[in-house]
């Protein structure tokens, strides 16, 4: 489990100030870096620490916080991840510490972790301790040693070491040796606290018993658990060479710097071998040095000169340690160790990473306000390695250094995105090498709108002229306000705010257009009534808040000729009838000179300036020579003297014009008497007002007549519609009823022979409805019966009448129960034996057996009797059981009832 620790401050600080200032700056930078040590080769997903946590940070702030890592290297950066939910730290990727440090002693991965809301860093600093991981190695698998056996006992014979790419105790190796009676195990302490295994011959070798032999050489680490590593180890007995190549030194040390070129010289070994011929003769190699030693220098086998292969670089590797071998011609051996220290050079120029923009900024951002974050990395050291930072280029902003390397860029004054929306900047880093290398780096910063700035109109107040009788929406002008702002915060709309356009809730007297500002007349502007007002217009942009501001808009109404002149005196009457009579007058003495004032015409008009300029003229006088007006007074003297001559009634018109375009008008009628006085004048008055009421009352006579002629006509055409309604519901006259086609009469007129007994004459006429059976469609009514003349009818001298027979009468059925119940017939035969009384009162009973056989008829009639029934029904004045009076042409169907026959009779006696 990843082991977890935070840098604190220690305890202590001096009274002096100076040591409260330096206290102060140590907490603030040590709250600012957090430090975590891990083992090596765990795996993904392993806890590191509680990030969020030790930054001060609760799980409610991380969402808008947003914690996440940041670094200089792409590699570092991979190595670690920062869980959004509860801001752990955990392992992103497998970490090896021989693959990232090497042998260095210590190894940690540094990088940032960055906060927003506000903005700020924090370095962060994994430290990874090793762990036993590696084996001890050996370079090879069998390790060849001659010995002479002449070599005595107690001789030491160097042996390979081991590499163990672990550090620390992890590294520390231990030797063991197979258990042999000849050879025995030794160990040589060398710089560094490595041992080098020594092989020390226990007694006297014979080569004729034992040739050669086996060991195996085991290599053990110091960690737990141990790890080991083996080597054979293949000794012949030799008959010579009984001395080893010896190097000059045991551990060779050289300095070399960074970029040497390949090829070039790092340094000489030497060693020495007291023998002679080819046992000694000695020669070089590398001894157990890792495969990278290999690629970067190379040894001569015959002088030791070692020599760079490719270009150094500091940065990957600053030290080399590694051995070398001596091999005489026998086989003997000896072992040194190089140490090679590379030297930095200045050959790297500074790195810049942008670890966070924040990018646009509002213009209201406080001064402080962290913009941007930066790390700066230079992988030389020493001098070489220390950095500083400047920004290049006007802006309001400043750069500040924070520990780790980092740096943060901050606003050094008020934002205002008016002056400048972005402002671009240069950061320069620059070593202290010499010469100094530097790089740099573009920062554009955007500043965001914020709505600080209100509409601004082009004029305080505006001036608009408009005619009267304008159209109603007419443009008046325009106004326009700017707002500095962008979007919607400099988008402006208008408004009308107030002013003295008219009361509340009276209709307005002009209206905006919200996008444009436009201002249009809502109705027709009466200059009289209103020659100029105020209106208060706001611009308010779509901010939030709003901002608004106001002006004023004076709006002239402009004078139009739209209002005749208006006489006051003499004052007009309202008919001409009445003018005689009530028209004012002026009484001018028959002895006025010229010159002499008789009245004067007072006019106004409602219009201003040239349209209110009125002259006066007269156009009309009894006497035009007599008077004269005022051209602008209107004053009405007299041109001449008066004479007798002179009319007593003057009668005088005057026109009042203005100055308009086009130019109106009005008249004045003044009425002059010529008279000395008042009592002289009266007859003139009384005349003419005599005249006056006779003209009147003709005039109200003319009316009286007019209204009576319209009342007679409407009751003529009342009495028209009520008959024409009457005739209407009564059905065609009856002298079409018996002109129809199948309409004819059964009886013929008679009159009564006698006239003796002194009634008046009665005569019936029958009309019937022929049968459809007796009379063709296309019948014709019968020629009418002989009339009697009036002198027969009337004739004192004998009440005989010629007797009239009813068999003129085409058309007459014999037979017929009808028939007999004419009784002016019956007198006619009888001579007048019987009295029209007697007659009457048999018709009554006769009328009484008729209806009886009506109804019985009707009762047996066939059906198409019963459809003449019903087609006769509608129509009143063809029913036979209705009385009708007497008709210029025809009778009624029927007689009148018995009972009303009877009363008349009675009435008649």
């Amino acid at each position: 489990m990843a082991v977890r620790r935070r840098q604190r401050l220690g305890q202590g600080g001096g009274r002096a100030l100076l040591g409260a200032v330096l206290l102060c700056v140590w907490w603030r930078a040590a709250a600012e870096r957090v430090r975590y040590t891990i083992a090596e080769e765990l795996g993904r997903g392993s806890l590191v620490g509680p990030l969020a946590r030790d930054l001060g940070l609760s799980a409610d702030e991380l969402p808008a916080r947003k914690l996440q890592v940041a670094s200089a290297g792409k590699k570092q950066l991979n190595y670690f991840t920062v869980n959004e939910e509860n801001g752990n730290l955990y392992v992103n990727e497998r970490v090896d510490r021989e693959e990232m440090c090497g042998s260095s002693a210590t190894c940690s991965i540094s990088f940032e972790a960055l906060v927003h809301n506000p903005l700020n860093i924090f370095h962060v600093e994994v430290a990874i301790e090793d762990v036993n991981d590696n084996s001890p190695v050996f370079s090879k698998a069998v390790l060849d040693l001659d010995i002479g056996e002449w070599t005595l006992p107690g001789a030491r014979f160097p042996l390979e070491m081991a590499r163990d790419t672990d550090i620390g105790r992890n590294s520390l190796l231990s030797y063991k040796l197979t258990s042999d009676p000849s050879f025995s195990l030794s160990m040589k302490e060398k710089p560094g606290g490595k041992k080098q295994p020594e092989l020390v011959l226990e007694r006297t070798l014979d080569r004729e018993k034992q040739s050669s032999f086996e060991l195996v050489l085991t290599a053990v680490d110091g960690g737990d658990p141990a790890r080991t590593g083996t080597v054979q180890v293949l000794i012949n007995v030799t008959d010579a060479n009984d001395n080893p190549p010896v190097f000059n030194k045991g551990v060779y040390e050289a300095r070399v710097a960074e970029n040497l070129p390949a090829g070039s010289l790092v340094l000489q070994v030497r060693a020495t071998d007291a023998d002679a011929g080819a046992n000694g003769r000695v020669s070089y190699s590398f001894g157990n040095v890792p495969d990278g030693v290999h690629s970067l220098f190379a040894v001569d086998s015959e002088n030791g000169e070692i020599r760079t292969v490719i270009a150094l670089d500091f940065e990957e590797e600053n030290k080399y340690i590694f051995g070398l071998e001596a091999t005489d011609g026998g086989g003997l051996t000896d072992h040194c160790e190089v140490q090679i220290d590379i030297m930095d050079e200045n050959d790297n120029a500074p790195e810049i990473t942008i670890l966070s923009l924040s990018n646009p900024v509002p213009e209201d951002a406080p001064m402080g306000t962290v913009v941007a974050l930066l790390n700066v990395n230079d992988p030389d050291s020493g001098e070489n390695g220390q950095v500083s930072c400047e920004l290049s280029g006007e802006a309001p902003l400043s750069i500040v250094a924070s520990p780790g390397g980092s740096y943060k860029v901050v606003t050094a004054s008020a934002l205002d995105r008016e002056q400048a929306s972005e402002h671009r900047v240069t950061v320069v880093a620059r070593d202290r090498g010499r010469p100094a290398l530097s790089s740099s780096t573009e920062l554009v910063l955007e500043v965001s709108d914020v709505n600080d700035n209100a509409p601004v109109f082009e004029e305080a107040a505006y001036s608009a002229y408009v005619a009267e009788n304008n159209a109603a929406g007419a443009l008046l002008l325009r106004v326009q306000a700017r707002d500095a702002d962008a979007g919607a915060n400099g988008r402006v709309s208008y408004w009308l705010a107030g002013g003295s356009a008219g009361a509340a809730g009276a209709a307005p007297l002009v209206s905006v257009e919200a996008r444009s500002g436009a201002l249009y007349a809502q109705r027709s502007l009466d200059y009289e009534q209103c020659r100029e007002f105020s209106v208060e217009v706001r611009a308010q942009d779509g901010g939030a808040p709003a901002r608004s501001s106001t002006a004023t808009v004076r709006i002239f109404v402009l004078d139009r000729n739209d209002n005749a002149p208006r006489v006051l005196w003499p004052a007009a009457v309202a008919a001409p009838a009445e003018a005689a009579a009530v028209a004012p007058f002026e009484v001018v003495p028959r002895s006025a000179e010229a010159g002499y004032l008789v009245a004067k015409v007072v006019a106004v008009d409602a219009d201003a300036g040239r349209n209110a300029w009125l002259s006066y003229e007269l156009v009309q006088a009894s006497e035009p020579a007599l008077f004269r007006v005022g051209l602008h007074s209107g004053e009405v003297r007299t041109a001449r003297a008066v004479s007798e001559r002179d009319a007593a009634k003057q009668r005088l018109v005057a026109v009042v014009k203005d100055h308009g375009q086009p130019a109106l008008s009005a008249t004045a009628t003044l009425h002059v008497v010529l008279a000395e006085s008042l009592q002289e004048a009266l007859p003139e008055l009384s005349e003419r007002a005599a005249g006056a009421e006779a003209a009147a009352a003709a005039e109200l006579q003319f009316y009286l007549v007019l209204a009576l002629a319209l009342l007679s006509a409407l009751f003529v055409l009342s009495v028209a519609l009520a008959v024409l309604a009457r005739l209407r519901r009564a059905g065609p006259p009856a002298v079409l009823r018996c002109l129809g086609a199948q309409r004819f009469s059964v009886a013929g007129a008679a009159f009564p022979a006698d006239f003796c007994e002194g009634t008046l004459p009665y005569s019936y006429n029958l009309c019937v409805a022929a049968s459809a059976r007796a009379v063709p469609e296309a019948a014709w009514p019968p020629p009418p019966v002989p009339v009697l003349s009036a002198e027969e009818l009337l004739g004192a001298d004998s009440c005989e009448k010629t007797n009239l027979s009813n068999s003129a009468v085409e058309g007459e059925h014999p037979g017929d129960p009808d028939a007999s119940q004419a009784c002016p017939l019956d007198v006619a035969r009888q001579g007048g034996q019987r009295s029209v009384l007697q007659c009457r009162k048999e018709a009554a009973g006769a009328a009484v057996d008729r209806e009886e056989r009506e109804e019985a008829r009707r009762a047996a009639a066939p059906p198409a009797a019963e459809r003449l029934a019903r087609f006769i029904a509608p129509y009143p004045t063809l029913r036979p059981d209705r009385p009708r009076g007497a008709d210029p042409f025809c009778s009624s169907l029927a007689e009148e009832p018995a009972a009303e026959q009877g009363a008349e009779a009675e009435r008649i006696e």
